[in-house]
């Protein structure tokens, strides 16, 4: 089984699309993308920035345009924005030549993981918990929809999902395929 052209990552703010798809690309040798760091990178301005100037609207333009981009781009684990599978003409460049992960987590450790972060325009509000469940209830069913791998992440480290994840999409990874050279073994 060969590796997949590309990785794309899906889920809700917080599941750790960012954390654990940068181990997975060294994993796998592949480049990390971002793009909610690429659009910051390309405006000059961070999201609740773009958000507060454009709105949810503007930024979720420039996110289609950076999907679109980025849909050519072979040996990636790209990491997507929670809201990317809100719209429909996202979901063809969100599949196209990729394996896509739905890195599922509860909404409590959701709560958990964002709770000081203040980069997430959508919580800036008085119940951050309320805006998680009803986002939830809206996009876990597209993310499952769109996803070839489900993958839980609640109370695990990323390093445990990045294992799981490898395992699933081919356990003769290129580092798994270094080792064994390394150890003198000739079957992979």
């Amino acid at each position: 089984m060969s590796l997949p052209k590309r990785i794309v990552l899906v889920g809700p703010m917080g599941a750790g699309k960012s954390t654990i798809g940068r181990m997975l690309a060294r994993e796998l040798g592949y480049r990390f993308l971002d793009t909610d760091r690429i659009i910051e990178e390309r405006c000059g301005a961070n999201i609740p920035w773009i958000f507060d100037v454009e709105g949810e609207d503007g930024f979720r333009q420039r996110e289609t345009a950076m999907l679109e981009e980025l849909s050519t781009e072979f040996e990636t684990v790209l990491a997507t924005g929670g809201g990317a599978v809100m719209r429909a003409e996202n979901h063809p460049l969100l599949k196209k030549h990729s394996t896509v992960i739905y890195l599922r987590t509860s909404v409590e450790q959701q709560v958990e993981r964002t709770r000081k972060d203040r980069n997430r325009p959508l919580l800036q509000n008085d119940d951050p918990e309320g805006v998680l469940r009803r986002l939830f209830a809206v996009r876990d069913p597209l993310y499952t929809e769109l996803a070839d791998i489900i993958m839980h992440t609640d109370r695990k480290s990323p390093r445990l999902v990045v294992r799981q994840l490898v395992n699933r999409i081919n356990p003769k990874t290129p580092r798994h395929q270094r080792q064994m050279r390394k150890e003198g073994r000739n079957h992979v």
